[in-house]
């Protein structure tokens, strides 16, 4: 099950408040400023900064 887009968006990164987006595997929402990356788990996003990690730029799912 995908999430749902209207979820998508209203969720925003909890350091630096920009975008995220889904990932091109879409097991994870990527920040599009801060390039934090926060995994998906049981269809629901893990929003907390202590558990994403960093990544650099890669592409995303539109």
């Amino acid at each position: 099950m995908a999430l749902d887009p209207k979820l998508l968006e209203i969720l925003a990164c909890p350091q630096c408040k920009a975008d995220v987006k889904l990932t091109a595997d879409e097991k994870a929402l990527k920040c599009v400023k801060c390039h934090r990356v926060y995994q998906i788990k049981d269809d629901i996003p893990v929003m907390l900064i202590d558990e994403a990690t960093i990544e650099p730029d890669r592409p995303t799912k539109n």
